[in-house]
């Protein structure tokens, strides 16, 4: 490419680029390789609309898709590889892909769920001979290596996360300003990334998720990326100290099982070169952060959002340190405030349901479904992603409570509804909720509250929880079954979450404390 990676071909082309521990690329590989799935894609572009899908876990050719989609104008549909064909099918049909990307242990489910949802092709890496799929070598060379066009304007990912209906919604993933073409897009993202002599930039999370998908810009602007394949604690402080790590990206449950380290372990290796650790996903405990910043020092960057708004508070961690617990002030382009229960603005200091007023407008969409993007907002541009907090003189943002009934597990949303669904079609279950209960490692997990048919021979745990697997990802299905005699809905059949929650979280489901 012109800018970015092709800059670095031309002056370090045998240096590396990209590695996810089983496969290294030098600069030009990447380079060539770019071209290469840049002008396939662009030769099978199906319309303004153009979707592909990558369903796989982290790998180099993960990366290398979702880069080039970007430079296509193609918008790529990072999806969970852990979900089922079912619903992996569910998210093809709505975002209308007509191509999923996978690796060899997603390659059988890719075929099936293409096949009943109509995608055409099923391109697979390192999966010789799977029936149903194309290689990924023999399609990357259908390709050119010639520099491809950068005059395309430029079309980020179709996020897709859990409604409160128990299907996924999609929304298209917020990133500013992208410029109006492709080059514009990677010269802008050049020059937000680290100073030239800076080390690598490190992977840790899941490429379907929105903050791990930061290291295209990264790779894009020339730096080299490192991908781990999947968490692991020791193996990301080793991949630091080899590497010579600058930058990454983690989640605070990634921070909780790197404390848990024990203390030989962490000094064994040298984190000194990291600059920036950004952190998002779900509240961080102070306890963990602050031990956090002083063992990596004042790096971590908290970014507050979600996929339907993009980051709308930050705070580093010289702000945090004076305001432990909070999440930042609102960035330029939002305003935060806090709604009392009859819709009016609340004084600092005051709890109420937090809102963000967006000054461009947009606020927040989703693919296919007005009703949820409506559903959202107080005013045209005020929107909510559903928490109770408050907002303090200094204009710092703190978080205490969720006013929806998601659940936050390792960094990773899931909402009840979808798991109460699933569990509902089992015969034995008469009513069921869900709900988020503490758990040390992963900040909450699914528990689920079941009232039987017959009370006398209730199902067993084992029992739903293996209804629950053959119907859900793994991470979706409850950590564990409690039998109760009845869950208290009102006349109109609605559940109050808050009182079946109480008594897991007996001082309070407070965030951040």
């Amino acid at each position: 490419m012109a800018l970015g990676t092709g800059a670095k071909a031309a002056t370090d082309p045998s240096g590396v680029a990209l590695t996810d521990g089983s496969r290294t690329l030098a600069w030009a590989e990447v380079d060539e390789a770019l071209n290469r799935a840049t002008n396939a894609l662009i030769d099978a572009d199906a319309g303004p609309d153009s979707r592909v899908a990558v369903y796989a876990r982290n790998s180099t050719e993960v990366v290398i898709v979702h880069s080039a989609a970007v430079r296509a104008g193609v918008s790529s549909v990072p999806i969970n590889a852990a979900l089922t064909a079912g619903e992996l099918a569910y998210i093809l049909a709505d975002s209308g892909a007509h191509t999923v990307f996978c690796g060899p242990e997603t390659v059988d489910v890719a075929v099936e769920a293409a096949w009943a949802a109509g995608v055409v092709t099923v391109v697979a890496w390192r999966s010789a001979g799977a029936g149903g799929a194309e290689d990924w070598e023999r399609w990357l060379s259908k390709g050119s290596p010639t520099e491809p066009p950068t005059d395309r304007a430029p079309r980020l990912h179709l996020m897709y996360t859990s409604g409160t209906t128990g299907r996924p919604k999609g929304t298209d993933l917020v990133f500013g300003n992208p410029g109006a073409s492709v080059a514009d897009y990677l010269a802008r993202h050049a020059g937000q990334v680290p100073a030239a002599g800076a080390g690598p930039h490190l992977v840790v999370g899941p490429l379907h998720h929105t903050g791990p998908l930061i290291g295209l810009r990264y790779l894009s602007a020339g730096q080299t990326v490192v991908v781990l394949p999947r968490f692991d604690a020791e193996a990301v402080l080793a991949a630091i100290d080899r590497w010579r790590v600058s930058t990454t990206l983690m989640v605070p449950t990634h921070f909780t099982r790197l404390l848990a380290l024990p203390e030989e372990v962490r000094r064994r290796y040298d984190v000194s070169s990291m600059r920036v650790v950004y952190h998002t996903g779900a509240a961080c405990p102070i306890p963990v952060k602050r031990r956090m910043i002083e063992w990596f020092g004042p790096v971590l960057l908290e970014a507050y959002g979600a996929s339907e708004s993009g980051t709308v508070c930050q705070i580093t961690s010289e702000e945090w340190l004076a305001h432990p617990g909070s999440v930042g002030r609102a960035l330029p382009n939002f305003e935060a405030l806090v709604l009392d229960d009859d819709g009016e603005r609340a004084p600092a200091g005051t709890e109420g349901r937090l809102y963000f007023v967006d000054k461009t407008l947009r606020g927040i969409r989703y693919h296919n479904d007005p009703d949820a993007s409506a559903a959202a907002h107080v005013a045209p541009g005020v929107f909510t992603i559903g928490e109770v907090g408050y907002v303090d003189e200094d204009g710092y943002v703190f978080i205490t409570d969720r006013s929806t009934d998601m659940v936050v597990s390792g960094g990773v949303n899931i909402y009840p509804a979808e798991v109460e669904a699933a569990l509902s079609l089992h015969p034995g279950v008469r009513d069921v909720a869900c709900i988020g209960v503490p758990n040390a490692d992963l900040g909450e997990e699914v528990k689920a509250l079941v009232q039987p048919v017959d009370p006398a021979a209730p199902p067993s745990t084992d029992e739903l929880v293996a209804f629950c697997r053959d119907r859900l990802a793994g991470y979706k299905v409850p950590k564990s079954v409690e039998i109760v005699d009845e869950l208290g809905r009102t006349a109109m059949g609605k559940l109050d979450k808050r009182r079946l929650r109480a008594p897991y979280w007996p001082t309070g489901r407070t965030i951040g404390g």
